[in-house]
């Protein structure tokens, strides 16, 4: 990984200056784990290149190990299982904090476990050496494997350095949670250096984020419901994204007031639609993009989906050789099967799904985003080493809450 990057300059008569990075990327990136359970292996890849693979052993019948992005959030060199008597878990690496991890154990050949990945002994002491807290680990029914994508609207490093200064003055604001990302600092010499003097500018590199791109849910729509109306002069109560009993009234004196109160849906589009129209906004945008960095949330706001009737799929795309400096990143993707039941479709407005991975990839996910340039803006400048991106149409699942990174579990057909 890129653990550290300088800017040089030197003065004299002519000012002049150029980028160079003093120390080098490591020899390897960010790795990515992905775990197959029809073929019962894991694989683990450095960009293109495949590191190793081994047998393992997941869930059996009635104990079936889930399927999705994960992250690694815990490692401890020896566990006991405080659901199943006690039992040893050596090299252990937590995936979920309701139980499922990687670790070692036998590992026959099919499915033994009680939920978690088995590991051989020796290699599961070998990958807990290799791998770091925060890694990815992709669980899926058949193998996948990742390969490079180019679409215009991923992520580009922007060099922290613009023209004209040293750092921006301008403070973008987040749309939704007021979140102060750590601004770059750099350090510099408090005396001017004489002229051929060299001085050194140097920028430590962010924690890797965590992005996840969905659909805005109840939660958000709620809170604009009352903001809006808040601003018309009723009382909504605290802008929670609750439906509460103030939140209720509110909504059902604002009925009474356009005479809409028999339009059945609490959030019926009519009601929508006329609130926007009395509050002077326009449609509210579709998609939500959720930023995490070091398991904690530092940012949200709201995007743009255009169709947003059609499903978007699950797809996990991550970044490798960043260079803020040249503004350089290489992205590598694999799109994951994922069914979603009709209550969830009806409930999202797609009428047309994407699970069919061959038929909806993550180049025509990306292509459908409208992200606006400040929210743009204030992701790549913090973009580093290993961070990634899901997208996925069923937003937070239950898996993902404090001190874990965005967690999608996925569902088979059927």
């Amino acid at each position: 990984m890129f653990k550290r990057f300088a800017l040089a300059f030197s003065l004299g008569l002519m000012a002049s200056s150029a980028l160079t990075n003093s120390v080098l990327a490591a020899d390897r990136g960010p790795l990515q784990i992905y775990v197959s359970k029809a073929m019962q292996t894991l694989t683990v890849y450095d960009g293109d290149e495949l590191l190793m693979t081994s047998k393992v052993s997941t869930g059996k019948p009635g104990h079936t190990t889930p399927s999705g992005i994960f992250s690694i959030l815990e490692k401890r060199k020896y566990h006991e299982s405080n659901i199943y008597s006690n039992a040893p878990m050596p090299f252990m690496q937590r995936l979920t904090w309701s139980g499922i991890a990687l670790h070692e154990g036998k590992v026959p050949n099919y499915p033994a476990s009680h939920g978690c990945v088995r590991l051989p002994n020796g290699f599961a002491k070998t990958l807990f050496s290799m791998t770091e807290r925060g890694a990815h680990v992709i669980i899926t029914d058949e193998p996948v494997t990742p390969q490079p994508i180019f679409a215009a609207n991923l992520f580009v490093p922007r060099q922290p350095v613009p023209e004209g200064g040293l750092l921006s003055d301008a403070e973008l604001r987040p749309t939704k949670i007021e979140a102060s990302l750590k601004p770059v600092e750099v350090a510099m010499n408090e005396v001017l250096p004489k002229a051929g003097a060299a001085a050194q500018l140097v920028l430590d590199d962010e924690p890797p984020l965590r992005i996840l791109i969905t659909r805005r849910s109840q939660r958000e729509q709620v809170r604009d419901v009352q903001e809006m109306l808040t601003e018309l002069g009723f009382d909504a109560g605290a802008t929670d994204g609750v439906l509460g009993s103030q939140t209720l009234a509110a909504i059902r004196g604002y009925k009474r007031w356009k005479s809409i109160e028999k339009d059945g849906e609490i959030l019926s589009p009519r009601f929508i639609t006329a609130l926007t129209a009395s509050a002077g906004r326009g449609k509210p945008l579709d998609g939500l993009i959720m930023v995490r960095q070091k398991f904690k949330p530092i940012y949200e706001a709201a995007i743009g989906i255009r169709e947003p009737e059609k499903g978007l799929g699950t797809h996990f795309i991550e970044a490798s050789h960043v260079d803020r400096f040249k503004g350089k990143v290489e992205w590598r993707s694999v799109s994951i099967e994922n069914h979603l039941p009709a209550p969830t479709l009806k409930r999202l407005g797609i009428t047309e799904p994407a699970d069919d991975v061959n038929r909806v990839t993550a180049e025509d996910a990306l292509a459908r985003l409208d992200i606006p340039g400040d929210v743009r803006a204030k992701i790549e400048t913090m973009l580093s080493e290993g961070s990634s991106i899901t997208i996925s149409d069923s937003g937070i699942g239950p898996e993902t809450g404090d001190g874990t990174d965005f967690i999608t579990v996925t569902r088979k057909k059927g």
